[in-house]
């Protein structure tokens, strides 16, 4: 992981982005590569990193050569390097994509037409969806259990008598995003007290959820911790969380010039990565402390894609 470049990069191009309203920001001419490798990128949380790791490794096994920037910033940052060439490959979430590009996300969830509408999105810009993993992450607003049984909670909605004497921490961006709080405002008019940016996924939400520095919190639905029972996911019983498969998202021309070399061993990643797998190479990583190159060779070796 060439982390002093990645952050280089995002500094550049956080510079065009600051003060700008969420969407894609694309200038005439994108800076010049200075290699012909397939740049691989993710998103700043450690389950992108980790799914940015097995599309790395299995390319590369397939002969691609390939430059690692991983953990490169927010999909404020990450969509345009796509867009702009800076970057080939990321792993992306379709719901939350689709929104980002100012799609309309079909309610209730329905994942063919979603994916349908992400594509001719993206086509639009110059990229191109390989296959979708059955894998599936999405947020998921969380309370410690004996929150829950204070006040009753199970279901999201069971928040509206409470919100307003709550704090709600997540991730920074939290509060532009249509699936966080603009979105729990919106669909269960939730209004919380205060609002406290943290981390995307989760060690410092966790944290402050278990030393009652908040009260609710955004989570991934693939975090291991979920599994812990001091930590109740509430239900979205009003459907507000889309269908979020993880996807390649490639740039066209880098598609165009390696064809099938860099499809397949995309497409056998996406093939074989489950929701429940997911949150097992995630807890290795978040729980057991492994690095998320060896925790995904692991992965793709025993699977014969390397």
């Amino acid at each position: 992981m060439r982390r002093r470049t990645a952050l280089g990069l995002a500094a550049t191009l956080l510079a065009g982005a600051c003060g700008a309203p969420p969407g894609p920001q694309v200038p005439d001419r994108p800076p010049p590569r200075s290699d012909d490798a397939v740049v691989v990128t993710s998103f700043d949380f450690p389950e992108s990193a980790m799914v940015g790791e097995l599309y790395a490794q299995a390319l590369e096994a397939d002969g691609v050569p390939v430059r690692r920037e991983l953990l490169l910033g927010p999909r404020e940052l990450v969509e345009p390097a796509l867009e702009q060439g800076q970057v080939d490959v990321v792993p992306e979430y379709l719901g939350s994509a689709l929104a980002y590009l100012g799609g309309e996300v079909p309610a209730p969830a329905d994942l063919p037409v979603t994916e349908q509408r992400l594509a001719r999105a993206f086509d639009e810009r110059g990229i191109r969806l390989l296959e979708p993993a059955p894998a599936e992450d999405q947020n998921a607003v969380v309370v410690l259990d004996n929150t829950a049984l204070l006040h009753g909670l199970r279901r999201t909605s069971d928040l509206a008598d409470v919100a307003s004497a709550f704090s709600f921490g997540g991730p920074p961006e939290c509060p532009s995003r249509p699936f966080c709080l603009q979105g729990l405002r919106r669909v269960y008019g939730l209004r919380f007290k205060q609002f406290v940016p943290l981390d995307s996924g989760g060690p410092l939400t966790v944290g402050a959820l278990r030393d009652q520095s908040i009260d609710v919190g955004l989570l991934f639905s693939t975090d291991p911790r979920l599994q812990d029972s001091d930590l109740v996911p509430l239900e979205d019983d009003r459907g507000l969380q889309p269908d979020e498969n993880i996807v390649p998202a490639v740039r066209a021309s880098v598609l165009a010039r390696w064809g099938d070399r860099l499809r397949r061993p995309l497409d056998a990643v996406s093939a074989g990565l489950t929701t429940e797998e997911l949150r097992g190479l995630n807890g290795r990583v978040l729980l057991d402390g492994e690095r998320p190159g060896r925790v995904a060779a692991d992965w793709l070796r025993a699977r014969d894609l390397t």
